[in-house]
């Protein structure tokens, strides 16, 4: 379910890295046009194939990005936390969308029209920067991706599950405690809860991170990006 919010755009807005850059009356246009809403866990965001009218942003919430291959096996790319941004590869290549993106919890997203992507496209220098880094990381993770998907090791791929949210150009908002259950790790990891859990177990045991009654407190994340090598 969709639920627009028609108040003017919240604070969390600000979390996000590329309005820093932003002159001021290039932000002040940017807010004017965007729009706000609420999805509930488990509902779509957005779908593979659908027309992409809007580059949007998680201000609160968790978003799955992934697929189903020809041979029917979910695949999936990423998690996008607070503070990060999808879809501007398909804005630029004027493309249908490629992937479905899933609110694992609920979530409220920032929807900037196409029209106010590409006008400040040509007229940000600091926004055209912002995009050439999240293109840039958005290529470095799916070649992570793709060294994950080849191993069969639970525990190195939870710990490229939760590595992966620690990126400043794409992830912002990142604490070392994440506010993340099991079920989303999986969701995320491509594992069953019960490997999830098993996986935990032995990187708290390496001392990497701590198994808490609400999420995960990341301890080492130098040692953690190590375990995907």
């Amino acid at each position: 379910m969709r639920l627009e919010l028609q108040e003017s755009p919240s604070q969390a807005i600000f979390a996000s890295r590329w309005t820093a850059g932003l002159e001021p009356s290039h932000l002040s246009r940017v807010l004017d046009e965007l729009t706000e809403y609420e999805i509930a866990a488990g509902q779509p965001v957005c779908r593979k194939g659908e027309p992409v009218h809007a580059w949007l942003g998680v201000l609160s919430g968790l978003v799955k990005l992934g697929t189903v291959s020809p041979e029917g096996k979910m695949v999936t790319y990423t998690g996008i936390t607070a503070g990060g941004w999808f879809g501007e590869g398909s804005l630029l290549k004027n493309e249908p969308r490629r992937y479905d993106a899933m609110a694992l919890r609920q979530t409220r997203v920032a929807a900037m029209p196409r029209r106010t992507f590409h006008w400040l496209l040509a007229n940000s220098i600091p926004f055209n920067r912002f995009i050439l880094d999240q293109l840039n990381e958005r290529l470095s993770q799916m070649i992570a991706l793709l060294d994950s998907d080849r191993m069969r090791d639970p525990e190195a791929r939870v710990a490229q599950c939760l590595a992966s949210l620690f990126n400043e150009q794409l992830y912002p908002g990142t604490q070392r405690h994440l506010h993340i259950s099991q079920e989303e790790i999986g969701h995320l990891s491509g594992l069953s809860r019960q490997r999830v859990n098993h996986a935990l177990q032995v990187l708290q045991e390496a001392g990497l991170l701590r198994v808490e009654h609400i999420g995960i407190t990341v301890v080492d994340l130098r040692g953690l990006r190590r375990v995907m090598h």
